[in-house]
């Protein structure tokens, strides 16, 4: 059916305003019917491609040309319809079909809203989003599984990477730094699905930390001192505990005369530092060819004279480089690794080195941790949503095969909340071994702030 003749169809008389899901057109009778949006999107569309050309969808307009274009199209549309829209519902209309041609669809509007955290697609009928900690069901939806698919490799392909039947999973990023992990069938039964934690222009800060109660001053003031010390420093949790956040607000107590590379699967770390060489891991090519890994780019980034080493995350057997890299020279180094807890974290540095391939006993992986990490802080998510760094533990040493170690601080819990709180970061009472080790680097470290 031609434009024209699915325009004026003859039960088709006018258009009013409704939600999301739909505008309402009058029937004969005068009984109200709900159409579909996709239609009079279609609509567009079509009258677009008409005037413009297939370039228009390849990313060849800018958002302002593309805007007036499509205000355009519009207009031709409701003319040759007879369909009068709002001004309200004409507004919508236009910036659904700019997202879906230089955007992200309907995840553009989520990613516009600062209160969303995470997005989270199941199928292409269904998204939640995370607020604050709890996640709610959009009222927002793809209107196809090609067209999830679509906005799929839209995303992956901006950043060279693909995705497909034979590597039906990928890890990626927008162009503003979200991280996104999506996965299609067959692999992913009931259709595609992304997942996107969101990029925030304004990165947390040691400030918001201690607003937000995810730490106390004197804990604050003690990591503090420790990154400027050059201890080397690993931040342990779950997923989406915040490990993330956290080791970019550690980052940013580094001296900004230091020179810092940074290595990560996908860029997300933010540090407002003059000197950053930022590295970036590499998926294989369509041949199977290509890969740069962590591993990789940690062994690289030791002849690169960098002052400090930071990995967005350790997962295999990148972490023995890691721990070599802090016993040769490389003090104050930081990392982060997936684990319930520090003594979890040692066990789970313990496996990743056994990964390397280098068929070292256990008991000298043992000892370069007990060597090379000073520190494990643990982010973890509460059962409110909130996320707070409830264990700052040091490695004290190895002894007999078992490697020692002492909280410093420790999140203790109220019986019952206190002002929304579910409890509190204290000290245990623990002097750390390295208070001495710090004093002769020139950082002061009060010894009052660990009185229980």
């Amino acid at each position: 059916m031609s434009l024209s003749d699915r325009l004026n169809r003859p039960e088709t008389v006018g258009l009013t305003p409704s939600s999301n899901t739909g505008l309402l057109r009058t029937v004969s009778g005068g009984t109200p019917e709900r159409i579909d949006q996709e239609l009079l999107r279609g609509l567009v569309n079509d009258e677009l491609k008409t005037k413009i050309g297939q370039f228009l969808y390849a990313g060849q307009m800018d958002a302002e040309t593309l805007e007036t274009a499509v205000f355009a199209a519009i207009g031709s549309v409701m003319e040759k319809g007879d369909y009068p829209l709002t001004d309200v519902d004409r507004a919508e209309l236009m910036q659904q079909i700019v997202d879906d041609i230089l955007g992200n669809g309907p995840l553009e509007q989520l990613l516009r809203d600062s209160d969303v955290s995470e997005i989270m697609v199941i199928r292409f009928d269904k998204i939640y989003v995370e607020r604050k900690g709890k996640l709610t069901l959009a009222d927002l939806k793809f209107t196809s599984e090609d067209h999830l698919r679509k906005t799929i490799d839209r995303i992956v392909g901006r950043v060279g990477r693909r995705i497909d039947e034979s590597s039906p999973l990928v890890d990626a990023r927008l162009l503003d730094g979200s991280r996104v992990n999506a996965v299609v069938p067959p692999i992913a039964l009931d259709g595609a699905n992304i997942t996107i934690r969101k990029f925030f222009k304004e990165p947390f800060t040691a400030r918001d930390m201690l607003v937000t109660g995810t730490i106390t001053p004197d804990a604050l003031e003690f990591l503090d001192a420790c990154v400027r010390g050059r201890l080397n420093v690993v931040i342990s949790g779950g997923t989406g505990s915040g490990k993330t956040t956290t080791l970019n607000v550690l980052s940013s107590f580094i001296p900004d005369d230091e020179r810092i590379v940074t290595i990560e699967d996908s860029a997300e770390l933010q540090l407002k530092k003059p000197h950053v060489l930022r590295l970036e891991t590499r998926p294989a090519n369509i041949e199977g060819s290509g890969v740069v890994s962590i591993r990789d780019l940690v062994r690289n980034s030791l002849r690169m004279r960098p002052d400090r080493i930071v990995v967005g995350e350790v997962r295999d057997g990148a972490a023995l480089d890691m721990l070599q890299a802090m016993n040769t020279g490389h003090d104050g180094s930081l990392t982060t690794v997936h684990a319930n807890n520090p003594l979890d974290a040692v066990s789970r540095l313990e496996t990743m080195g056994l990964m390397a391939g280098m068929e070292l006993p256990v008991l000298v992986i043992r000892d370069q941790i007990g060597r090379a990490i000073d520190l494990i802080v643990q982010q973890s998510r509460l059962r409110d949503g909130s996320r707070n760094i409830t264990a700052i533990t040091e490695i004290i040493d190895v002894v007999d095969g078992v490697v020692r170690t002492q909280d410093i601080f420790r999140y203790e819990y109220y019986p019952e909340p206190i002002d929304g709180k579910l409890g509190i970061m204290r000290p245990t009472g623990a002097v750390p071994t390295f208070v001495q080790r710090l004093e002769e680097a020139g950082v002061h470290v009060r010894l009052e702030s660990f009185n229980r």
